[in-house]
């Protein structure tokens, strides 16, 4: 009878696990309806301004739009045409110097900088907040028009290099061979963003490490490379995505510095001021919809490309 009796109670057990994993899945329910009924305004976003223009876009750019007329299918004509447009080809060209020269150059300046930071200096905040000012207004126009000052043939820069005997009347923005030069300075002055995620991960490693490096007898050229580096990467990756991503997209500096042209001599004509010129310019909206999409195909090849390589740099504590 003991037996049974246990047997009994058991099974009763049973079915009040039962019943109370039914009333737990029934309050989750009942969660989860009032998590999407929050999250309905960002579906309606994420489907009105995000999806439903890049769908539209999709099929502008197999039709010949001018704004004006109602698009006309064309198939692949705007993707065919690419391959013989050379201002487009130039304008990949400066997009692609303007981004690996300028996000690796930021990247390593926010990191020094980053490190000089986190030695606990006194005014820590107040540095902090006027590195950072730039990424707050250097996409601006005001920033670029101060840029194309500094940088004109009598700008600040000119008279700077006057004081050390050095006498130049180059115009640094209307020369074709410093242009972008002067757009990628501008671009890597715009580290503050970065510099604060690095402030940030730094202070997230563990002291021990380094406590046990220095009884050790490890310098600290060591102790940057074998500890900082390697417990940092997880950052460096997130800025390095991030930054070039942004960078791609880059349009206000070399629309103001240029003029809206591009010049001198397409020096500065960025992809995206190209689509811009295209679309806006010449309401070709068709090929600029085609172009925005081969914009979209370059950065995720090279996001898959960073995130295949990454696991070959790139430590994670698990």
């Amino acid at each position: 009878m003991s037996v049974i009796s246990e047997l009994s109670q058991l099974k009763v057990t049973r079915g009040k696990t039962a019943q109370e994993r039914a009333q737990q899945r029934k309050e989750n329910g009942r969660d989860n309806k009032a998590a999407y009924l929050f999250l309905i305004p960002w579906f309606i976003g994420l489907a009105v301004i995000t999806i439903g223009p890049m769908i539209a876009s999709l099929y502008l750019s197999f039709t010949n739009y001018n704004l004006l007329q109602a698009p006309q299918w064309i198939g692949a004509d705007n993707y065919i045409q690419m391959l013989g447009d050379d201002r487009l080809h130039n304008s990949i060209r400066v997009t692609l110097i303007y981004v690996f020269v300028g996000v690796p150059v930021q990247l390593i300046f926010a990191l020094v900088i980053a490190l000089l930071l986190d030695r606990g200096m006194r005014g820590l905040s107040f540095y902090r907040s006027v590195f950072y000012l730039p990424s707050m207004i250097g996409g601006s126009v005001a920033i670029a028009l101060l840029w194309r000052q500094i940088f004109g043939t009598e700008g600040l820069f000119n008279q700077i290099l006057r004081l050390f005997g050095i006498d130049s009347t180059t115009g640094w923005i209307s020369d074709p061979k410093y242009a972008l030069w002067t757009v990628i300075l501008l671009h890597v002055w715009t580290f503050g963003s970065p510099m604060v995620i690095f402030i940030a991960g730094l202070r997230q490693i563990p002291a021990m490490y380094y406590e046990a490096a220095a009884v050790d007898g490890a310098s600290k050229w060591t102790r940057l490379i074998r500890i900082t580096l390697p417990l940092l990467s997880p950052i460096i990756f997130f800025n390095l995505v991030l930054q070039l991503i942004g960078a791609f997209q880059s349009f206000t500096q070399a629309f103001v510095v240029s003029g809206g042209t591009g010049g001198p001599a397409d020096s500065t004509l960025f992809y995206t001021l190209y689509l811009y010129q295209q679309g806006f310019g010449q309401f070709h909206m068709g090929y600029a919809s085609a172009m925005a999409w081969l914009l979209v195909v370059i950065v995720g090849v090279l996001t898959a490309a960073n995130f295949f390589v990454s696991k070959y740099w790139v430590f994670y504590d698990d």
